[in-house]
């Protein structure tokens, strides 16, 4: 009897899928296409505009100028003791990143179904490529406001005291993104098989923004709808992101943990979901 030598493959394509998906050793061999993805991404977005990436600080620039007049010239929201440019501009920044990494990885089936169904490559690299994008993104905004804290540093005698939570903020940043992806990778899948739930992506950012601090701080809230605020596992975050960066926020331990377990599991969940449904999604989509 001839011994039969097994053929060993790098990677395999077969019916089967798997909770688990792809392992880490698989989508590091595919590091070069998430930085080319990265790269296209940016490129694409600000490709043939006046202003180029300019965009990418225009947008929040604006933004904010919108909310000094509307929500502390015309409304009045007390910030305080931090300037409302600091106050709004910080809220700002962390907000887009978590949108952006929410939206952006929402439609991840819809949007690349062309190249899903024709070539193989870890679907997770997509939303990956997207998430990274929008941090590249984030750290341009974030040294925009750490150059306005050093004006109001400067010039405007603003001594923000520096305290134990500084070195918490890469924690704000990681959950508040974890989150996003979280979330996108989740309702990738509903958008991937039912259309409409895009429009519900759109508004529940929307409507997201107004029970998170981001025009307001969590001390204003009244104490009768502040459990609305509190169970958003994003406000702690927001909280934290001020209070390490600028000294002045409301945030415990426990909340902190609620929301990193709250991290935890819709990663995970969304992940085992991403995983098992990406193959059978081409033939919906």
């Amino acid at each position: 009897m001839l011994a039969v030598e097994k053929k060993r493959w790098e990677w395999e394509i077969n019916n089967k899928t798997s909770y688990w998906g792809e392992s880490l050793r698989e989508l590091w061999s595919f590091r070069h296409l998430l930085a080319s993805l990265v790269r296209r991404h940016f490129i694409l977005n600000y490709q043939q505009t006046v202003l180029g990436p300019v965009w990418i600080l225009f947008q929040p620039i604006m933004t904010l100028v919108t909310y000094v007049v509307v929500f502390d010239k015309m409304v009045g929201i007390p910030t305080g003791t931090l300037p409302p440019v600091l106050f709004y501009f910080s809220g700002i920044v962390l907000w887009n990143f978590f949108s952006d990494s929410f939206s952006g990885t929402a439609n991840t089936f819809r949007d690349n179904a062309h190249l899903f169904s024709k070539v193989y490559f870890p679907r997770l690299i997509m939303p990956l490529a997207a998430i990274s994008t929008h941090f590249i993104r984030f750290l341009m905004q974030l040294v925009m406001l750490l150059l306005f804290i050093a004006y109001f540093w400067f010039f405007k005698g603003l001594r923000p005291s520096l305290n134990t939570w500084l070195a918490a903020f890469p924690l704000a940043v990681v959950l508040a993104g974890s989150i996003g992806l979280g979330l996108g990778l989740f309702f990738s899948v509903l958008t991937a098989k039912y259309r409409d739930m895009s429009n519900l992506v759109s508004l529940g950012i929307r409507l997201l923004m107004f029970v998170t601090p981001v025009i307001f701080p969590l001390s204003l809230v009244p104490d009768n709808v502040q459990w609305i605020v509190k169970i958003n596992p994003l406000s702690p975050l927001f909280e934290l992101f001020r209070l390490s960066l600028l000294g002045e926020g409301y945030v415990t331990p426990w909340q902190l943990l609620y929301s990193a377990l709250f991290m935890v599991i819709v990663l995970s969940g969304a992940l085992l979901l991403f995983n098992k449904q990406g193959t059978k999604l081409m033939d919906v989509v």
